[in-house]
């Protein structure tokens, strides 16, 4: 759903183009009337990214043509409304496709401090994973201290914006890699800190038990979410599962949760 980053109104419904297949699954699933009738009257004007989506995502192209059939034959003006409502509820994945904006458009990163990852966790000479690096907010700073810094990022466009980032600012102990939180590509017990910002939850025994595996015994596993404009109470899911929280007080006067945990195997 809308979250207030970006002007939806200011992107190409073309940028559908340039997602994972992982995000048009969203789209897709959960049967929202709504957002499919919406959907339909956008791939109906654009037969592009209607073939680009029922190839992407095979599973659901019995769906997508459905609904573009169905769609009725409206005005540009009405149709651009349909192609707006579809980009707002996916907005993060519509400013993914062009990741030089979220510097400044998102408030966790223009509004976050490196201070408050280094407040938490020793880095120095560490091999560190981050998951979900997204522009690599938190994968930049740990690689000021540590010895080596995993950027695990499953959407194209990011990985390819923290590859250029990294080449540009001359950071060579950075290295960018295809995973998802829940399956992650590296053998048992390889990092020392395993992070992430805004990503555990979706499937949350899944994605610790993941995190759990590939860090050693004796590292930690750390989630630290940028400052945002209200307030977040402490995770219960995350207390009950033996997690530290360490609140401060963001830039935007509300309450910032991170969250840490040893890890003994």
């Amino acid at each position: 759903m809308a979250i207030g980053w970006i002007d939806v109104n200011e992107f190409d419904f073309r940028c559908l183009l340039m997602m994972e297949r992982f995000q048009l699954r969203y789209l897709c699933y959960g049967g929202d009337a709504e957002l499919h009738r919406h959907l339909g009257i956008a791939l109906k004007a654009n037969p592009a990214v209607q073939w680009y989506m029922m190839h992407r995502v095979p599973e659901y192209a019995e769906l997508i043509r459905r609904i573009a059939e169905d769609a009725p034959a409206l005005s540009p003006e009405e149709v651009r409304q349909s192609e707006t409502f579809v980009m707002a509820w996916c907005e993060d994945f519509v400013i993914y496709t062009q990741p030089e904006l979220m510097a400044t458009h998102c408030p966790f990163i223009y509004g976050w401090d490196k201070s408050r990852l280094y407040e938490i966790a020793e880095l120095d000479g560490l091999r560190v994973l981050d998951i979900g690096s997204g522009n690599g907010r938190l994968a930049f700073v740990a690689a000021e201290r540590a010895a080596e810094v995993y950027a695990c990022e499953p959407v194209e466009t990011l990985r390819q914006f923290l590859k250029d980032e990294a080449a540009r600012r001359g950071v060579t102990n950075l290295r960018v890699v295809d995973g998802m939180c829940d399956c992650l590509p590296y053998p048992d017990d390889t990092f020392d800190i395993v992070m992430s910002g805004h990503v555990v939850g979706d499937d949350i025994d899944a994605e610790l038990a993941e995190m759990t595996r590939v860090c050693r015994s004796g590292g930690w596993i750390l989630d630290v979410p940028g400052d945002q404009h209200r307030s977040f109470e402490p995770k219960e899911e995350l207390l009950r599962r033996g997690f530290e929280c360490l609140p401060y007080q963001g830039s935007f006067g509300a309450q910032v949760c991170r969250y840490r945990k040893r890890v003994i195997k």
